[in-house]
Formats: structure tokens, sequence, C-alpha cells
């Protein structure tokens, strides 16, 4: 039987899902490889993926690794089991990748975040506490992979990802007493407030990671920051719309507080699976709020985050922030946030 080469694509959210499958597998299989086509950067480091791994450009890829191996494409959105809301994502890569009939429970994704990145990260952190001057950090990654940019108006036609007005009141609520740093390709507007907070134009995945595990808690939507905080330890709070919780979250985690403003109106929505428009028009409006969502969401994160703690004046670092790979353009460094 030929060896396999694993094609892993997909948003970050859907690289750092396919880890602990591709951990199970390497337990018992030694010579396979992964394609990194949705970027290497959560294999780069990893204590048993990364010799195994290759981003698409590497040098005689084809030749030297791939011309004697079957390719196999897991496709986790194809499985009865997730499309039925039985399993979660990173349950079905488990299927495809390893054979199974029946999902089974799964560590939690191991990403390695290094001790340059993890300074950096602080350094970038304690920069920012310095300015705000609240010691208690909180990341919010306000949208999805599918949001889009109109002419300044910002939205998702896949109504995973906040309202800007709704994510504007929380944020300038949290601010008051926190320190609140978003984690968004688009920057902005949140209204007057005189409290400040970060919207630093990070590239680097892996530095966001660092940030996230650096927080004391992060807010976020269907996207790769809840997989980041599972992964690293810090609590999350996930607000769920249009997808089902059991497919992209962790409703069991005591460390995710779940908010579905979805439930009982939404349908599934076949990603990879057709091209239907009709479920997503169903489901447009799955993630608008009432008042009484946004002070629910508000009184999570600060129950998560405790008392308001004044930072402690540090002298001011300026971080040196890096691709964590190289500084090629070319190359995929997973700046697509969502999965």
């Amino acid at each position: 039987m030929r060896s396999k080469a694993f094609f892993i694509n997909g948003g970050a959210g859907r690289v750092i899902c396919s880890i602990p499958a591709l951990e199970k597998y390497a337990e018992t299989h030694d010579d396979f490889i992964i394609v990194c086509e949705g970027g290497m950067n959560f294999f780069q480091g990893h204590p048993v993926l990364h010799k195994y791994a290759y981003d698409f450009w590497h040098k005689n890829l084809f030749e030297d690794k791939i011309k004697e191996r079957d390719c196999v494409t897991p496709e986790p959105y194809r499985r009865w089991h997730y499309y039925n809301q039985k399993c979660s994502l990173a349950q079905a890569f488990d299927m495809e990748i390893n054979g199974l009939e029946e999902p089974r429970e799964l560590p939690k994704p191991n990403i390695r975040i290094t001790t340059t990145e993890g300074i950096t990260a602080l350094n970038t952190i304690e920069n920012i506490k310095a300015e705000t001057g609240k010691d208690k950090v909180i990341v919010v990654q306000p949208f999805g992979r599918g949001v889009t940019d109109a002419g300044g108006y910002i939205f998702d036609p896949t109504s995973r990802s906040f309202n800007v007005s709704d994510i504007s009141t929380i944020i300038n609520d949290l601010k008051k007493d926190y320190t609140v740093v978003i984690m968004s390709e688009f920057p902005f507007e949140t209204g007057d407030s005189p409290h400040s907070h970060a919207l630093p134009q990070v590239q680097d995945i892996r530095l966001w990671a660092g940030l996230i595990q650096n927080a004391d808690h992060f807010l976020g939507c269907d996207s790769v920051g809840q997989h980041i905080a599972k992964s690293v330890g810090t609590t999350a709070t996930a607000v769920i719309g249009s997808t089902f919780p059991i497919n992209i979250s962790y409703p069991n985690d005591p460390d995710v507080d779940i908010v579905d403003l979805g439930e009982g109106k939404r349908i599934f929505s076949p990603i990879r699976l057709t091209a239907e428009d009709y479920q997503d028009m169903n489901n447009d409006g799955c993630m608008s709020m009432s008042d009484k969502d946004i002070k629910n969401i508000i009184s999570i994160c600060r129950k998560r985050l405790g008392k308001p703690v004044k930072a402690e004046v540090k002298p001011k670092k300026e971080p040196v922030v890096k691709n964590s790979c190289c500084d090629n353009p070319a190359h995929n460094h997973n700046k697509g946030f969502g999965q």
C-alpha cells in the first residue's frame, strides 16, 4: 500500500482543527506528508507534525515527495455526521483521515508558541496596557472569513460575524474597565468614547496566537480565534449565529461560553456541498442582537475577566513583529482568519 500525502486546505480555523486527527494518524504511520495548502503556520514547531509538513511551494515537492504517494484531500464538511450535527469539525477530520465510521473524543488542538513569539506578544500586550491604563486584557474578533467591506459598510452574508453596531456597543462597554484588543483585518469605527482600544495591524496569525495566549479572555464569532483560545488555554466566549455549535465550537468545554443567537432560527448551510443560496437567505440576520443579548454577552465577559485592575506602568518597548517563516509576500502565511 502506498503512503499518503494529505492536502490540508481552507482557513486557519480548519487547519487547527485538522491537527488532532493528524496526530492520531502519526501514532500508527510514519511515512506520510502534509501538504499545507492552507498555510503551514500552525504546523511549524509542532512536536510531532512539523517533520511531515510542507508548504505547497516547497522546492521539488512533487518529484521528491508527492509522486510516489496517494493524494488525499480530507473534506470534513462532506461527512454525514458533520452535516447532520453529530460531530465537530475536528472529529470529521478524524473520520476522514483515520477511516473511522463514528466520531470519537479528541484532545484539544496542539499549537506551539515559541519563546520568541511569546515574548513579542507579551511586549505588545504590555505596551497596549500602558496606553489604556487597564491591566486585564480581552481580545475581540468581530468578523469571520465571510465578511466583506462594501464601500465602508462591513457585513457578513453568511451571518457568522458580529454586526458592527452590536460589537461596537460591546467593545465600548468593556473598554471602560479592560484593555480591548481588536483582531480584525477591517478597521471600523466604534463611535465616540473617552476610552481607547487597540486595533493592531498584525498580519502574522502566529503573533495573534501569542496575543490570545497572553490575554485574560477572548470574545469572538465562528472563526479561528476561538480555536486558538482553545489551543492555548485562554477562556473564550463564542457568539454563534448561522452555524451549529456542535460543528464549529466547543459546547461541552467549561472554559468556553457559547451564546447561540441562531438556535431555533437557522438551517444548515451546505458549505462545500452545494451552491444553494436559500440557506444563507434563511439565516440572514441570525447574528442580530437585542439589547438583552448585548447585555448578556457583556455580563459573561465581565464575569470571566473579573474585577478591573489598573495597569502597572512599565518602560515602553517596541515589539519586533515578523512573519513566522519568511518575508516573501508570495508565500501563504494563513492571513485568512476563518475556516
